[in-house]
This record gives C-alpha cells, sequence and structure tokens, in this order.
C-alpha cells in the first residue's frame, strides 16, 4: 500500500509544500484531508491547528508534523493517537524570527514610532540616537528561536537579559532561570521580548502584577502565543501609557476580531503571525528525513513532550 501524507493548514499553500516534499520524497502520496480516499493509507500528517477529530479517521498514522514551532493546538486532544509528534525545526526558521525581533526591537531603540508620528504631524523632530549597550532588552524563553534571537541582540550590541525555566548559557547574554529570578528578568527590562511556549504553566503568566514590575514606559513585543498575556491587562498598561508601545504579532483569538480595542490603539503595531513561519523548500528537507528514519525504525528528530507542551 502506497503511503499517505495528509495536509492541513488554513494559511500554507498546499501546492507549494506538496512540490517541495515531492522533490525529496517522489514515492510519497501527498493530499489535502479532503482528497484522502484511503485513511488507512496515512502514515504521516503535516498540519497546522487542525480541527477538532481530524486524526480521528487515520487508524495507521505513524508520525504528526507540526506546521511549526508551537504546539498548543495538540496538546490535550481525544482523537490524537500515541504516535510521534514532531516540530520543524528549520534553521531559516530560527533566522527569520532573529530578524523580525531584531526590527521589532530596533525600530524601539532608534525611536522609529516617534518619526512616524512627526511625519504625519508634519514636523522635523530630533532624537539623538542612544548606544545599543545602553539599551536594557529582556528575552523571556530561551528555545531554539528565543536563543537564536537573543543571541542576534547581543551580536547588534544590546544589553540582553535572557530568562528561561532550567538554566542556559548564551554569549554575550545574562542568563537568568527558574521561578525566583521571573521578576528580576521583567524589571531589568526597558523593552521585552516574549518568546515563551504556550503551556499550562504559562497561560496568563503576563497578566496586571507582572506588568507593572516593567520600568514606566517599557516596550514589549509578543512573537510567542497570545494566551502567554493578559489581554485586558495589557490594553490597559498601553491605555494608561504603562508600557508606551507593543509590537504584537500573536493574539489569544487568531484572527483579531474586529472591535478589538488592540486595532485602534495607536501605540500598537499588529502584525498577522508571521515573525517565523516554515519555508517549504528548507522544512520538506527535514520532514523527509523524519520520515526515512520512520522507515527504518529510527525516532523520529525534533520530537515534542506533549506533557510539556514543547
Amino acid at each position: 500500500m502506497p503511503e499517505t501524507l495528509v495536509f492541513y493548514s488554513a494559511f500554507d499553500d498546499f501546492e507549494t509544500w506538496r512540490a517541495a516534499l515531492n522533490a525529496e520524497l517522489p514515492d510519497l502520496d501527498i493530499r489535502r484531508a479532503e482528497d484522502v480516499e484511503d485513511p488507512l493509507s496515512v502514515r504521516y500528517a503535516l498540519v497546522w491547528k487542525p480541527p477538532a477529530g481530524f486524526f480521528a479517521p487515520y487508524a495507521n498514522l505513524g508520525m504528526v508534523i507540526n506546521l511549526g514551532a508551537g504546539v498548543d493546538s495538540l496538546v490535550q486532544r481525544n482523537d490524537l493517537p500515541n504516535v510521534p509528534i514532531t516540530r520543524l525545526s528549520d534553521p531559516n526558521m530560527s533566522r527569520m524570527m532573529a530578524g523580525f525581533v531584531l526590527f521589532a526591537v530596533l525600530r524601539y531603540a532608534r525611536d522609529i514610532p516617534v518619526f512616524e508620528q512627526a511625519q504625519r504631524d508634519g514636523v522635523w523632530k530630533y532624537v539623538h540616537p542612544r548606544d545599543p549597550k545602553d539599551v536594557r532588552v529582556t528575552v523571556l524563553g530561551l528555545g531554539e528561536l528565543g536563543s537564536t534571537a537573543a543571541r542576534e541582540l547581543a551580536r547588534q550590541g544590546f544589553d540582553v537579559t535572557g530568562w528561561a525555566r532550567s538554566p542556559k548559557q548564551i554569549d554575550g547574554v545574562t542568563c537568568l532561570s527558574g521561578a525566583e529570578t521571573f521578576d528580576d528578568a521583567l524589571k531589568a527590562a526597558e523593552i521585552l521580548v516574549v518568546m515563551l511556549p504556550s503551556t499550562p504553566q504559562t497561560r496568563k503568566l503576563l497578566g496586571e502584577d507582572q506588568l507593572s514590575l516593567l520600568p514606566a514606559g517599557a516596550k514589549f513585543i509578543n512573537v510567542s502565543r497570545g494566551d502567554v498575556v493578559d489581554q485586558p491587562a495589557l490594553v490597559a498598561a498601553l491605555t494608561s501609557g504603562r508600557i508606551s508601545e507593543a509590537t504584537l504579532d500573536v493574539f489569544e483569538v487568531e484572527p483579531l476580531p474586529p472591535g478589538d480595542p488592540l486595532w485602534t490603539l495607536p501605540n500598537v503595531l499588529i502584525t498577522p503571525h508571521l515573525a517565523s513561519i516554515a519555508l517549504p523548500a528548507s522544512a520538506s528537507i527535514q520532514i523527509a528525513e523524519n520520515i526515512r528514519r520512520l522507515r527504518k525504525g529510527l525516532d523520529p528528530l525534533a520530537k515534542i513532550d506533549l506533557a510539556k507542551g514543547y
């Protein structure tokens, strides 16, 4: 029986992914869920936020590949069999994320919102640039993406503090770990970059009390998951000016609903969850390697521990 890979994503182009994967594995039958003729032929699933019950028909499923780094949509499902779940660990994704984070940090470090407003007002306004070493940036979350972003910020000369649940070592970065240092990481953040996964331990982790620990006028960047932040508390802090600016790529509900107060806050930049995405040409190499490993009876690489949520 030929092996089938079933694909589901409301945001990714199926034909591009099929072409990239077939370039690596010409014998693999790649189909959208609605085009699967024999559910028992499905051995692999490449998915991003599949709907409830999606996996139920695939009794011979052998591996799930998550189309991205965050796996919160795969946690606590009742249709997911006990098979390896892998995330994409594509260096291009890390570089893309580091580039976006650097853009967002530089935008604040170089006072670009001030100049954007001055242009709208027709005013020639000068703000003297600061030395990056005098700009304190905290990165919450030092996984693969967070570590790469923190390293790039340090390379650019920023004063970077990183926080993670477990100890990390990154050249040029002051690394804190454990719950006992979390408040210190927030207090150090002139610019806060949130790169934490969505887990039971991190959901609503950044509420009113935690946001109040940030220095007055701090900048806030979230490129991880929207539910890590108490959104009403963030809106209140942005409205009062306690947090002066925010760049938000992720939200608790996506797409961000019309009428949400974040849309109209002048000190917020909204982007549609694209800080880092999987690129078919490079990510398909990793996917194909894991399929070859499974065919040989080996464990796939970049496995996810659903109990941890990452």
